[in-house]
């Protein structure tokens, strides 16, 4: 089956990852392409995805936005702009290294044998993750709970950014009504498709801190994180009034 994949990387002052995680994909995967959505980053990093699509024509794409909107609107724009050049699968992925592309063809296996998202999780088979200090991943994993609890979501990592998906899924959805730009977002996305009953597989990943560059976890994102899946939940339950 010939299917059409591209990886979406919004980023922000990623200019020493952006070019190595590019190569990366594009030279050890001929059918997967890379869109970057860039929020206008000081730091050079559209620059250097230019002359990446230069190196790779028709295989590398960028969208530059002039001010830094949040996760959740670049993937929304990254998502469209999939949809309209009719690709198979998308694939939300960060710059940073935390998400190693050697997963990438293991993701799309079982996307071709049936699935409609595959997430890659943390937390499936107790906790893979490498160099995060220890009080981070306490708060990550009760995270992880919490977003359970309250949704009902049968997913160990909700939260998880690395997450392949059928263009069927996300053109299911109306984008223009997502109401988070955080992390909250990826959460939202799984929790609308699960409840359109998608079949969702977690495929077990290890994460990897970044090396490079700075986080872009704050107080405001784990808040809206927080109060968002409240909010998820009443949504739901308000509809069935």
């Amino acid at each position: 089956m010939n299917t059409r994949t591209i990886v979406i990387i919004p980023t922000y002052n990623e200019a020493e990852n952006i070019s190595r995680i590019i190569d990366l994909i594009v030279l050890k995967n001929n059918n997967i392409n890379v869109l970057v959505v860039d929020d206008n980053s000081p730091d050079g990093t559209s620059s250097l995805v230019n002359q990446k699509e230069e190196s790779f024509p028709n295989r590398v794409f960028l969208i530059k936005r002039f001010e830094k909107r949040g996760l959740g609107t670049a993937y929304i724009e990254g998502f469209k702009w999939a949809l309209k050049e009719k690709y198979d699968f998308i694939i939300s992925m960060d710059a940073d290294f935390s998400h190693n592309p050697v997963e990438l063809p293991k993701m799309i296996k079982y996307l071709n044998n049936g699935e409609d998202v595959v997430i890659g999780s943390r937390y499936l088979d107790g906790v893979s993750v490498v160099n995060w200090p220890i009080g981070r991943i306490f708060l990550s994993y009760i995270a992880q709970i919490y977003v359970r609890l309250i949704t009902n979501m049968p997913i160990k990592d909700p939260t998880s950014g690395f997450v392949a998906y059928s263009a069927k899924c996300i053109d299911s959805l109306n984008l223009d009504s997502f109401r988070f730009i955080g992390y909250a977002f990826q959460i939202e996305m799984k929790y609308k498709i699960w409840k359109k009953k998608f079949k969702l597989k977690e495929h077990q990943i290890i994460f990897m801190n970044r090396e490079f560059g700075e986080s872009k976890l704050d107080k405001k994102i784990i808040l809206e994180a927080v109060y968002g899946v409240l909010r998820l939940r009443l949504d739901s339950l308000l509809k069935r009034l």
